[in-house]
């Protein structure tokens, strides 16, 4: 009988196999027949189709970039520069918006009343205002109310803010070979702008701004919820143990809530990653404002937004892969505990 069973078994997971592999080759072949479509209806156009012009010179500039570049360069060093200018902005937010989410969320379960009504509002107001609304207010903020740089604010020794963006001190590498030897290149206040150190644009920090506190908004809630459904016996027990409040958390709750807390974290990660592309309606070069650019001026439309579609994509599955992995290594924790 357990043979019957066994030999059916492997029957139907053939079967489903089968299927499976029948399914991806209609999609390759629909595919196919697809992009034979196209490239036959662009050229009955005289529309040029291919890859080809990422090897052509570019006829713009780019005003923010990690690494220099200037009009002439290929275009592909274009979208090479959008793509670092996306990842410049969405990691830093990934970061922040983490920080400030498990704040807020642990802040909503404060005893503290007032610290408890603050979270709240700010929850319910960042998440029910659409993220393009906010990036537009982030922008307005910081171009139209903050002073000139002539008289920019330093509310920190060595951090300026003014319409020109933010000035911080950065390392100095001086010593030979670019060995950093533990100084600061700090900003200093010039006559008509601010020297040394080192400067991020007014559409940089409105569009981090934005995408940390949209974000946070949403991880608060996670991490409230996460908490929350550990049973509340779990906490009594550990009091009962002698442990301290801080300690139950560190030890007991954050353990048991994080495996509920991570993969709709997750979720939001992908969403910052994505809304990055945001950046375009403040006029952020990030790689939707290059790869709009590129269109323009090359009129190669398909290749434009396959290239799009296909660096999301990529970013994507990574970021989903590694919280995968992040999960089953904790996973693998709690069994060994």
């Amino acid at each position: 009988m357990r043979l019957r069973f066994a030999e059916a078994g492997q029957g139907s997971g053939r079967r489903d196999l089968l299927w499976q592999g029948l399914a991806v080759g209609l999609l390759l072949l629909a595919a196919w027949l697809l992009a034979g479509r196209v490239e036959a209806e662009l050229a009955a156009r005289g529309i040029r189709s291919g890859f080809s012009f990422l090897l052509q010179p570019t006829g713009f500039e780019i005003g923010e970039s990690l690494f220099e570049f200037h009009a002439g360069l290929p275009y592909w060093q274009a979208f090479l520069v959008g793509l670092a200018n996306t990842l410049r902005v969405a990691l830093p937010g990934l970061v922040l918006a983490t920080l400030c989410g498990a704040l807020i969320g642990f802040g909503r379960l404060s005893p503290n009343v007032l610290l408890r009504a603050l979270c709240t509002v700010y929850v319910e107001v960042f998440r029910n205002i659409p993220l393009l609304l906010q990036l537009l207010t982030w922008y307005f903020l910081l171009t139209e109310k903050l002073p000139p740089v002539a008289d920019a604010l330093e509310f920190l020794p060595g951090f300026f803010l003014s319409k020109s963006g933010l000035a911080f001190p950065v390392p100095a590498f001086t010593t030979p070979g670019g060995i950093f030897d533990g100084a600061l290149d700090w900003p200093q206040r010039g006559a008509l702008n601010i020297e040394g150190g080192a400067t991020v644009t007014p559409e940089y920090l409105a569009v981090l701004l934005g995408l940390v506190a949209y974000s946070a908004a949403y991880l608060a809630e996670i991490v409230r919820a996460g908490i929350l459904s550990v049973p509340r016996g779990q906490v009594e027990a550990a009091t009962a143990l002698g442990l301290s409040p801080r300690q139950s958390l560190r030890w007991v709750v954050l353990p048991q809530a994080l495996r509920l807390i991570v993969p709709p974290a997750g979720n939001q990660y992908l969403n910052l990653i994505k809304n990055s592309s945001l950046g375009v309606v403040v006029g952020y070069p990030e790689l939707v404002s290059i790869a709009n650019t590129t269109l323009n001026q090359t009129g190669q439309a398909v290749e434009c937004i396959g290239i799009l579609i296909a660096v999301y994509l990529v970013l994507s599955l990574i970021t989903a892969a590694l919280l995968a992995l992040y999960s089953v290594r904790q996973l693998r924790k709690a069994g060994r505990s």
